[in-house]
């Protein structure tokens, strides 16, 4: 078995490695390291969490352990799709980098110019950033990027996905042809295939087996829920989030002690967080909008545990190393089969026992499909332990519709009540059934109505034998008509 011993590394390296407690290198590791470390281009096909970042950082400490910056023309440049990512890169490099006196800059957005520029004017052997803030740097000519030896694209895909790809290519038009470039993705997309084809020169390829599988330490169970109406559905679910959290919380086997929520959409990330914050909850939000102060201070939070709920986009918790996460929601089940391996990743990490929940409702069916195809196994169904108000009084209604229905049946009451007494004093009204032989005409109510709705009266005998009614067209409802005939109710 391969040890980092016999890779060739620098002892001061190997030193840092070994104040880690690693021993034996990864598979990407293992067959990145050697060539990068010969000076030849790098292709790696890696999904994140399989020691991509060692397996860049640690030759590129041990090539540039000779030589010496100059200001503002970094000798390595590292491009990573997020802020949090590229502090990550930052910090893995201030651990193996212990012993040497190698520089390093981190540029991303959310933090003061004048503190980086400060940086680079000393000159640094590392440059870590964005490409947003990059470029930013270049056009405001605080930076050269033609003193760059090697170069470095961690999470192309993800880059590819948030529109950096044309940033990346002017980035590479920056730098000097003769740089080395180790290059790493998780998926080959034609686009992504297109530029190592431009920029890398007969690159080594080291493919790593697509993550599938999901760790045995990992209780998965995903919870299905039909809302009533399609207008309920994130009500619903925010309902059925709060009731899981306050059943594990009790459990006394692995209980609930923290948990990453994911969203799809960084705007449920805040409506989630928000609703949690409403109901009690010590919970905070984490996305690509929010400030970088604050994005850093609900991760140390959500780390040192003085905060208890993490409500995150995938792009705000790519690559994030968080241990000791209890429990993972997928509030939303994810669009990309991949991603939920990724999200579930997150808990059950080194051994210890972790706990996914997936929300879904009937859209996202085809999406469980394409998971439980990719991990070639079915995702446990569970109980939903939340029950709509409405069916907890015997009703399939929801509150507002059951509220709206008692309503509407205090209306109906009212409305046949009021029948029921008009029925009656009609009943009760004086009437003659006596036949009126002199008259010619029938005098029952119900003759009346028919005749005169009719237009009859003063025609059957050709005389006009009563009062008319004027203005109320042919229709005289016949309770009118009893309280202007007199001779009907007094035939004297």
């Amino acid at each position: 078995m391969t040890s980092f011993s016999d890779l060739n590394l620098d002892p001061k390296v190997l030193k840092a490695i070994e104040a880690t407690g690693y021993t034996t290198p990864t598979p990407i590791q293992a067959g990145g390291i050697p060539p990068a470390l010969e000076g030849r281009d790098v292709l790696g096909i890696a999904q994140t969490g399989t020691g991509k970042t060692a397996a860049f950082t640690l030759p590129m400490i041990t090539r540039l352990g000779k030589g010496r910056a100059r200001a503002r023309m970094p000798r390595s440049l590292v491009l990573a799709p997020t802020r949090e990512l590229a502090a990550q890169v930052a910090e893995n490099f201030d651990q193996y980098a212990k012993g040497s006196r190698l520089k390093k800059a981190l540029l991303i957005g959310g933090v003061s110019f004048k503190e980086q520029d400060q940086l680079i004017d000393r000159g640094v052997d590392v440059l870590i950033a964005t490409p947003g803030r990059l470029i930013d740097h270049f056009e405001r000519g605080k930076l050269l990027l033609t003193g760059v030896e090697i170069m470095v694209v961690d999470e192309a895909d993800r880059m590819l996905d948030m529109g950096f790809i044309p940033d990346i290519e002017r980035i590479f038009e920056m730098t000097p042809f003769t740089r080395q470039t180790l290059f790493f993705s998780a998926t080959m997309a034609p686009e992504i295939e297109r530029i190592t084809n431009k920029f890398l020169s007969a690159p080594e390829k080291i493919e790593v087996a697509r993550q599938n599988t999901t760790s045995d330490t990992i209780t998965q169970v995903l919870v299905e829920h039909a809302p009533k109406r399609r207008d309920m559905t994130a009500k619903d679910k925010r309902a059925i989030l709060r009731t899981i959290i306050d059943r594990d919380s009790a459990l006394e086997d692995n209980p609930l002690r923290n948990a990453i929520i994911f969203c799809n959409r960084k705007v449920d990330v805040d409506i989630v967080a928000k609703s949690l914050k409403k109901h009690g909850y010590n919970a905070e939000p984490i996305h690509g909008d929010l400030d970088q102060s604050h994005r850093t201070r609900t991760l140390d939070g959500f780390r040192d545990g003085s905060v208890t709920f993490l409500v995150a986009s995938d792009v705000a918790a790519r690559g994030l190393d968080i241990p000791n996460v209890s429990h993972v929601f997928n509030y939303d089940v994810p669009s990309h089969a991949e991603d939920y391996v990724h999200r579930i990743g997150r808990t059950g990490r080194a051994g210890k026992l972790g706990t996914a929940y997936s929300i879904a409702v009937p859209a996202d069916q085809k999406y469980i499909d394409a998971i439980e195809s990719l991990t070639e196994a079915t995702i446990p169904r569970g109980e939903n332990p939340w029950t709509p108000p409405g069916a907890r009084s015997g009703s399939s209604r929801d509150e507002s519709e059951d509220e709206g229905g008692k309503r509407s049946s205090s209306r109906s009451r009212s409305r046949s009540r009021k029948s029921s007494e008009a029925k009656d004093a009609a009943e009760s009204a004086p009437r003659d059934d006596a036949p009126k032989a002199d008259t010619g005409r029938d005098d029952t109510p119900s003759g009346s109505r028919s005749s005169r709705s009719r237009g009859g009266r003063g025609r059957s005998g050709g005389r006009d034998d009563g009062p008319k009614v004027v203005g109320l067209g042919d229709h005289v409802p016949s309770f009118i008509e009893l309280s202007f005939d007199e001779r009907r109710a007094d035939p004297a």
